[in-house]
C-alpha cells in the first residue's frame, strides 16, 4: 500500500524503499525510472543519493501527480527528476535507454490480462538494463491479519502466491531477453514466506556492473529475516 506521502509509509514499505535502492546503488545505475510512482516515495528517497543523475517517474493518476509536482517543485527545477502523466502498461519509446525502471508494489494494480501489455511496453520496448519488480506475497496475508480472501488493498486486482510470481517472471525473462532473479523482503516465516516477493531481471546485453563485483541477486532475503507474527494491514502493507 503506498501511503499519502514518503513520511508516512509503513515499516514494511520502508523495507522495501531501502532494499530497492541497495540494489540500484549495487548495481550501478545512474538513470532510473518508477513506473506508478504515486506518492513520490521512492523517487524522494532516491534523489538522496549523488548515483542517481537522472530519474523519472511515471504516474497514471492526475491528482497524484499534480500533488507530486507540488511537493517536488524545487527538484523538478533543477532538471534532475522529470515527471510523466501516463500508464506502464502502455509504450513509451521515450522511456528507453535507461539502466534500471522500477514497479514497487503497482503490478499488482494492472488488470491479470494486461499484463502482456505491460510486458511489452517494458521488456520490449523500453528495454531497461535493470528491471526490479515487487509485489505482495498472498500466502502472507493471514499473518498480517487478513481474512482469507480479503486483498491488501481495495485496487489490487491480483495478488500472487510464490510460486506464481516466480513462474511468471521467469517466463517474461526468457521471452524478452533477460535473466530473472527471485528474493523476499521483510520478515520470513518458514511455510508462508516473506511479506513482500521481489523479481529482478537483468538484460543480457546490460553493461550494468556489480559495485562489489558478487554475483547477481539471489534468492532470499537482502534483509536479515525476523521471526514472523500477527501484524495489522496497516502495519503490514
Amino acid at each position: 500500500m503506498i501511503a499519502p506521502d514518503a513520511s508516512q509509509v509503513s515499516p514494511l514499505h520502508r523495507e522495501r524503499l531501502e532494499t530497492v535502492v541497495a540494489l540500484l546503488l549495487e548495481r550501478g545505475v545512474r538513470t532510473v525510472c518508477d513506473l506508478g510512482c504515486g506518492s513520490g516515495a521512492l523517487l524522494e528517497r532516491l534523489m538522496a543519493e549523488p548515483q542517481f543523475e537522472s530519474l523519472i517517474g511515471v504516474e497514471q493518476s492526475a491528482a497524484a501527480l499534480e500533488r507530486l509536482r507540488s511537493r517536488l517543485a524545487s527538484d523538478l527545477a533543477g532538471g534532475r527528476l522529470r515527471l510523466i502523466h501516463g500508464s506502464f502498461a502502455e509504450a513509451n519509446p521515450g522511456l528507453s535507454g535507461l539502466d534500471a525502471a522500477v514497479l514497487l508494489e503497482t503490478v499488482e494494480h494492472v488488470e491479470p490480462d494486461r499484463l502482456s501489455q505491460v510486458e511489452r511496453a517494458i521488456f520490449a520496448v523500453a528495454r531497461p538494463g535493470l528491471v526490479v519488480i515487487t509485489t505482495p506475497n498472498v500466502e502472507s496475508n493471514g499473518l498480517l491479519g487478513l481474512a482469507p480472501g480479503r486483498k491488501r488493498h481495495p485496487d489490487h486486482r491480483f495478488e500472487w502466491p510464490r510460486a506464481r510470481f516466480a513462474a511468471w517472471a521467469e517466463g517474461v525473462a526468457l521471452r524478452n531477453g533477460y535473466t530473472a532473479a527471485w528474493s523476499e523482503i521483510g520478515w520470513s516465516h518458514p511455510r508462508f514466506g516473506a511479506p513482500t516477493q521481489m523479481a529482478c531481471f537483468t538484460r543480457a546485453s546490460a553493461a550494468l556492473p556489480l559495485s562489489t563485483g558478487g554475483p547477481a541477486l539471489s534468492a532470499g532475503n537482502l534483509f536479515p529475516a525476523r521471526p514472523a507474527g500477527v501484524m495489522t494491514n496497516r502495519q503490514g502493507a
